[in-house]
């Protein structure tokens, strides 16, 4: 039964770095199951309370993290507010509309069309703006990866 649990528990780690390509999948909350499970299955001793606060912590530095990538890559290359919600409204509807690419070019046209429509920018500096969205999408799943990566190192860590 032990293998049963271990693999739930590897499945959940997965899909948690699964989620950081297909944003609608809540990557956090996949960490987060993993390690209570862990607790039902096995047991919480190894969780002490510092446990809890250092992945509170890294929770919250993803949001942050996903958050500020973002609109520093748009930031930079000139974009506006409207050109981050475009931005993420793509993130979303990006792999539902072209599965596996839609990923980058959701958030490149979401970014251009709310340039475009809300700031009544050139198409020219609009793709600009696309191009800073999808630099800070990369930056954000780079950035969030490492973050998860030492979450479970810590976990491992402390129950071992």
């Amino acid at each position: 039964m032990e293998t049963v649990y271990w693999s739930i528990i590897i499945i959940l780690f997965i899909v948690a770095f699964v989620g950081l390509v297909y944003p609608i999948l809540p990557s956090v909350l996949f960490l987060f199951a993993g390690f209570l499970l862990y607790g039902v299955f096995f047991t919480f001793d190894p969780f002490r309370w510092y446990f809890w606060l250092i992945q509170g912590l890294f929770i919250v530095l993803l949001f942050i993290a996903d958050y500020i990538a973002n609109l520093i890559g748009i930031k930079k290359y000139g974009g506006s507010k409207a050109g981050v919600w475009g931005s993420t409204i793509g993130i979303l509807a990006g792999p539902f509309v072209i599965p596996f690419l839609g990923i980058l070019i959701g958030p490149f046209i979401g970014a251009i069309a709310a340039e475009l429509i809300f700031n009544k920018r050139n198409l020219s500096d609009s793709i600009k703006v696309g191009f800073g969205s999808v630099i800070g999408f990369i930056s954000s799943v780079i950035t969030k990866t490492i973050i998860q990566l030492v979450m479970i190192i810590i976990f491992f860590i402390v129950i071992l």
